[in-house]
């Protein structure tokens, strides 16, 4: 299929604005950077970017010496923080930090992987099922049938591709679907599975202004931590890094932020978006509520589970905070008619394509009709498969535990993606990775789990998960009755189906109860929303990729991808203006005597000694999304100036629609690390191991 380009070209312009684009690494707007800033963006600038750059849990994170030594966001931590603290040693609370190698401590179950090598396998994708025009006398049951069967030979192809990679490599491959399947590239990493924490602020620094200051700016967060990576018990030799950059931040400066951004809807109908806006986010929003909630009122009994209640606590507003951000940006009219606008002018291209016309144009209904269809289901597939029982350990456990012990028996290209070879690892590092539980938190998680399931009705087996029991009688059971915090019995478990099936475990036995109904959503959602709706969107992709090409990005897929942006101050929502930089003058003014904007003594300490005006945290606009936390930051040298951790509420929106007018990318300013790492931590052997000089950057 070709699209005839003079004509659309004339009838549209591709809506980007100006730093818009999380764009891939083979696939960079130099000739776009080079004329808007007078910067030339060459091959090695970006290789060594992707090179120093890592993708770490969920997060990102950056190479900045050569030996190993990583640095990432708080929240990429917090996790071996939590599991390395005890009653005697609480690195939440009072920091960490390591003077030299030997005292660096393993963070079990945390990998890092650096993205080697690209390559296109389109052709090789697609060949395995290509793609036909539907035909007119085509049932739509019989259409929607095809389309299944075309995506599962396309999975298994990937699957093929992926395990040949990795055999002949020893890399870690998996293949990357782009513009709704228009393209896909074949992207090997290398990981780093041995990380040991080097260096972690108290949580008092990194999340200064509390849950209340996540999607906000001004902030004054010292929102980092340090790890490094090891190879056989030695330091990794990492000949890739970024320099500490010793040139301070003006405003307009031209910076770029490499990163895993999490998925973005860009693509997305404006049909999907209402779907989203009416259906989906609400959903998601009460099921947070509940969760908040339900968890406010519990009690800590002591500080261990005050620890991890927090944890929790923190994961679930943070989640709550960022949907409701979604919504309130698919809320405002403006978005939705920038949308639609975009999509009839498109629409209305194609009817007008004499090769085309008004049946390929259909494919907008087919994605509107799929949503439509899908929509009375969306509420039991929350509840049952995605996020079920959103915030417990256990359930995340058990459900794991029971999937593994069946997929694994499956040939590889029939299993669900997390559990082919390509992530079986990392699923399993995860898996068996030691986790804080606590039992107390875990009931009050799965009571309210258990309520939503009986207010579900005849989509759950209510019956057989309650019994005569209350949701909270029944939480309690099934949680003191569950061996899944000890790892052993996970991997005796998960090794044999049959031991699955025989066990008496609690979470086990929820976990069981409900993977056939949930099961039964997901088929039915793969063969609407992922069938009916993924092959009009990958027709609509396709009409934008070949009008667009290189000018346009695919969208975010939580896999490397670079922006661009500059240092750049705004209006907020009151058109109140807002500087671009903090300052520690600032932090100061802002501290109180109560949480969460009461700073830890050492800083009240290390005041008279440090510079007030130095810059603390920055915005930019660069693009970014949920995922890109812990990115780094780098000017026109490739020199590290700071690192993403969160951005503005205005931002949030920009997940659907990009706009550069108040949305802002916070980052962390290497100026204030480095003040706070001299003056306030004393870390003399990390400053020097950074290649920062004694005395000032």
């Amino acid at each position: 299929m070709r699209i005839p380009g003079g004509f659309l070209f004339c009838a549209l312009v591709l809506p980007l604005a100006a730093d818009e684009g999380m764009w891939l690494f083979n696939q960079f707007p130099s000739e776009q950077v080079k004329k808007s800033y007078n910067f030339e963006v060459t091959d090695r600038f970006l290789d060594n970017l992707r090179l120093a750059s890592l993708r770490i849990g969920a997060n990102a994170g950056s190479l900045v010496s050569a030996n190993g030594l990583i640095l990432t966001d708080r929240a990429t931590v917090s996790d071996c923080v939590a599991k390395l603290s005890s009653p005697a040693h609480d690195y939440g609370k009072d920091g960490f930090y390591a003077p030299s190698q030997a005292a660096e401590l393993p963070c079990p179950g945390l990998e890092a992987s650096v993205l080697v090598a690209l390559e296109d396998v389109t052709n090789q994708v697609k060949d395995a099922a290509p793609a036909k025009e539907s035909a007119k006398n085509v049932k739509a049951a019989a259409a929607a049938e095809q389309t299944v069967q075309a995506i599962a030979r396309r999975n298994a192809a990937i699957a093929r591709l992926e395990k040949a990679c990795a055999d002949q490599t020893g890399n870690v491959c998996s293949v990357v679907k782009l513009s709704s399947g228009e393209r896909y590239d074949l992207y090997q990493y290398r990981k780093f599975s041995d990380l040991r924490l080097v260096f972690a602020p108290e949580l008092a620094m990194a999340a200064f202004g509390g849950d209340k200051a996540i999607f906000t700016y001004q902030r004054y967060e010292l929102d980092i931590a340090f790890l490094r990576a090891y190879r056989e018990g030695k330091a990794a030799e990492t000949p890739h890094y970024f320099k500490w950059s010793a040139e301070p931040l003006a405003d307009g400066e031209l910076l770029f932020v490499a990163g895993s951004p999490g998925a973005t809807s860009r693509l997305d109908t404006s049909a999907q978006l209402t779907f989203y806006r009416d259906t989906a986010l609400p959903l998601a929003d009460k099921c947070l509520a509940d969760r908040i909630k339900s968890l406010s009122a519990l009690v800590p009994k002591d500080d261990e589970q005050r620890r991890i209640a927090e944890q929790v606590f923190s994961s679930l507003g943070m989640a709550y905070k960022y949907d409701s951000g979604l919504l309130i940006g698919l809320n405002d009219e403006r978005l939705l008619i920038r949308k639609t606008t975009f999509e009839k002018r498109l629409r209305s291209a194609v009817e007008h394509d004499p090769k085309l016309g008004t049946e390929a144009a259909k494919m907008w209904d087919d994605v509107a009709a799929a949503y439509k269809t899908w929509t009375p289901f969306e509420k039991p597939y929350q509840v049952l498969e995605n996020p079920a029982a959103q915030g417990s350990t256990l359930f995340r456990i058990a459900r794991q535990v029971v999937r593994l012990s069946e997929e694994r028996a499956k040939p590889n290209e029939q299993r669900l993606p997390e559990y082919r070879d390509s992530e079986l690892a990392s699923t399993e590092a995860a898996l068996y990775a030691p986790a804080p539980i606590d039992e107390a938190v875990e009931t009050n998680l799965i009571a309210t789990y258990l309520a939503e399931l009986k207010a579900l009705g005849s989509d759950a087996p209510v019956k057989a998960i309650l019994g005569s029991k209350t949701p909270q009688q029944a939480a309690e059971e099934y949680v003191h009755t569950s061996k899944l915090a000890d790892v052993a019995e996970r991997k005796r478990l998960a090794a044999s189906h049959a031991a699955v099936e025989a066990s008496d475990d609690g979470m086990i036995r929820l976990a069981r109860f409900l993977d056939e109904p949930a099961r039964k959503l997901l088929k039915k959602r793969r063969e609407t929303i992922d069938a009916l709706a993924a092959g009009a969107a990958e027709r609509i992709a396709q009409y934008r990729f070949r009008l667009f090409g290189p000018a346009d990005y695919p969208d975010a897929t939580s896999t490397p991808r670079v922006s661009y942006g500059v240092v750049k101050a705004y209006k907020d929502r009151t058109e109140a203006a807002v500087l671009s930089a903090t300052t520690f003058g600032g932090l100061f003014h802002l501290a109180g005597d109560q949480a969460p904007y009461k700073l830890p003594q050492r800083w009240i300490a290390a005041k008279p000694q440090l510079d007030l005006v130095a810059p603390f945290d920055f915005v930019s606009t660069c693009d970014t999304s949920q995922g890109s936390s812990g990115s780094p930051t780098v000017n026109q040298k490739g020199e590290l100036v700071g690192l993403v951790f969160d951005a503005n509420l205005e931002s949030l929106p920009s997940t659907y629609m990009y706009t550069d007018e108040a949305a802002r990318a916070v980052h962390v300013s290497v100026w204030g690390i480095a003040e706070a790492l001299r003056k306030v931590y004393m870390a003399t052997a990390l400053l020097k191991e950074l290649g920062v000089r004694e005395g000032g950057l």
